[in-house]
């Protein structure tokens, strides 16, 4: 199609839980419900759109060993793509992916900058190790490097205890969320466990990655200031796995992990009975393959989430969360589309580009 062609589409166009359309137009790279007056060189298609699923949570340019060169991560934003994810949120990597805003054939992606961990208390060649003493200081580093969002750690195991427990002391994370917040970006971070939870929310963080150790002690916290919560079920499956393979060293985190699994469920649909917002993520890149996010959503409704509101945590809710624009008037056309003639499309639709 030429750069001047109108793309048509007609069927039923999911804008939002409440609004459905039945045709759009994408004129001059831009979404319109009106006819475009004049129009000459329109290309039809059949079918459904909802806004370009979202993975809140994954890792491109991260495998389970650090970095990886940009023809695998390349292949990760490809997988992701294909799968429908067409904006991803970039929740911690080694690796500088900027280059990857350059191609209109590959999903939007919102950067944390690199992971920020206590020293010797995440995965090697992941994090930035430091003390406490200076997380102000490399949060004010990755907020400066990122899109609008920090990554911390928040707990890990303790070899020494032998168990999950938090990472950072109270006044630490403190004064690293109010650095981040002054510089404008939003803070997140890993947490398996309950102990970190309280302390990183009434700090003020913004969101919180697993959560799995939510309580009914801390869950009406959370819904009170907002926290947001990525679930990553599709990561929390391979607790099990982890449990078992650290049974022999770490009976009590092996226990642990085992609990935090079996109620995982129960977890989430608590978070949003509360009124806790919930988002879909992965936790791909790390040891997980990328273009899970719709086996994510369902996973969610799994959990008991109304099947709309599982969706709507991986399109049209999360985009307006991260303030990314879904199928709005004037919004450039970012969907996932399916036709009858083909099994599943997904992408873009940049005329220009045309590789839809």
């Amino acid at each position: 199609m030429s750069e001047r062609a109108v793309l048509h589409v007609k069927g039923r166009i999911l804008v939002g839980p409440d609004e459905v359309r039945d045709e759009l137009w994408v004129v001059g790279g831009r979404i319109a419900y009106d006819r475009p007056a004049g129009a000459r060189d329109i290309r039809t298609v059949d079918g459904w759109a909802l806004p370009g699923l979202v993975d809140a949570h994954c890792h491109v340019g991260l495998d389970r060993h650090g970095a990886v060169p940009e023809d695998v991560a390349e292949k990760q934003a490809l997988a992701d793509r294909e799968a429908g994810a067409l904006l991803l949120r970039d929740a911690g990597s080694p690796s500088d992916t900027r280059w990857i805003d350059d191609r209109d054939d590959l999903p939007k992606i919102i950067r944390a900058g690199r992971h920020i961990a206590r020293t010797r208390r995440y995965i090697r060649g992941y994090a930035w190790e430091v003390e406490p003493d200076d997380l102000v200081a490399y949060v004010a580093q990755e907020a400066r490097r990122g899109d609008g969002w920090v990554k911390l750690v928040g707990d890990w195991i303790d070899r020494d205890l032998g168990d999950l427990s938090a990472c950072w002391p109270r006044g630490a994370v403190e004064a690293a969320i109010a650095e981040a917040h002054r510089l404008g970006a939003r803070v997140t971070a890993h947490c398996f466990a309950e102990d970190s939870l309280r302390d990183l929310v009434e700090a003020g963080i913004d969101c919180v990655e697993h959560a799995t150790g939510l309580t009914d002690d801390t869950i009406p916290l959370f819904a009170e200031r907002g926290v947001a919560i990525v679930p990553t079920l599709v990561n929390i499956a391979t607790f099990p796995a982890l449990a078992d393979g650290g049974e022999s060293r770490f009976p009590h985190w092996s226990a642990h992990m085992r609990r935090l699994h079996e109620r995982r469920y129960d977890t989430v649909r608590s978070a949003y009975d509360a009124g806790i917002p919930v988002f879909v993520g992965t936790d791909a890149g790390g040891t997980l393959p990328h273009g899970l996010a719709g086996e994510e959503v369902a996973e969610l409704a799994k959990a008991g989430i109304p099947a709309v509101e599982a969706l709507a945590a991986g399109t049209w809710a999360a985009r307006k969360w991260l303030g990314r624009p879904g199928l709005e008037e004037g919004a450039p056309p970012t969907w996932w589309f399916t036709a009858p003639t083909r099994a599943r499309t997904s992408g873009c639709w940049p005329i220009r580009a045309g590789w839809c």
